[in-house]
């Protein structure tokens, strides 16, 4: 009986962002990937270089294919970009939230979008978001069957497909998504289908201590929602 061949789709977050302004960017172009962001970037790339990566796919938006160019560039392997793999929509985009959640909670007018967190409200559907990246991750596992497969994209998207993979409720405290900075969600598959999903930091110790697990922004504001990360 030959040995079942594995296929590994690593969906990769990007680096930390450049944002002085502390703009709520979401979907925005111009948005660049900051010095230490490239540092983490580079890291991964040392990470995977050694690894049988045939195939490297990017949300468009800056940030991601910033943090997919090093290992580009240590592979010989093209970016491709899919829209499937960017960041998931939310009222709030182009809004400057230096003040952290007291910004969002001290307006009435904001209130209604905080109200569904099922949906969740503020943006895009959780199951929507994981169903385009489902789709992604499929292809890719098409894409480079037998090898390996790398996808960067944005926090929410990778959480809510590493949520459905695990067959795990879509509700959750946005503070415990295990998904830091230029961290790895990787889906194992054989023929029979997903076998596992495995999780690490290759730049992990980049990652400023107050960065690292902290998912609020003054204890309220979701990732997604947060600016410079």
């Amino acid at each position: 009986m030959s040995p079942l061949v594995e296929t590994i789709v690593h969906l990769l977050r990007h680096g930390e962002v450049h944002n002085p302004e502390g703009v709520l960017y979401g979907r925005r172009p111009g948005y660049h990937l900051s010095e230490l962001g490239r540092a983490m970037a580079e890291r991964v790339a040392q990470t995977l270089q050694d690894r049988d990566v045939v195939h490297l796919v990017s949300s468009p938006l800056e940030r991601a294919q910033e943090t997919a160019e090093p290992l580009a560039g240590l592979t010989g392997l093209s970016v491709q970009t899919d829209p499937r793999l960017i960041e998931s929509t939310n009222v709030f985009e182009g809004k400057s939230f230096g003040g952290g959640a007291a910004a969002i909670l001290g307006d009435p007018t904001m209130w209604v979008h905080l109200l569904n967190p099922l949906r969740p409200s503020w943006g895009e559907p959780y199951a929507e978001v994981a169903a385009r990246m489902q789709e992604a991750v499929l292809d890719a596992r098409v894409a480079a069957h037998g090898h390996e497969a790398v996808l960067v994209s944005h926090q929410l998207p990778i959480w809510v497909t590493r949520l459905s993979a695990e067959r795990r409720p879509f509700l959750h405290d946005p503070r415990k998504r295990q998904c830091t900075l230029c961290s790895l969600t990787s889906l194992h598959f054989d023929e029979r289908g997903l076998v596992r999903v495995s999780y690490s930091e290759p730049a992990g110790d980049l990652i400023p201590v107050g960065d690292k697990h902290a998912t609020f922004s003054a204890g309220g504001a979701p990732e997604e929602l947060r600016p410079g990360r």
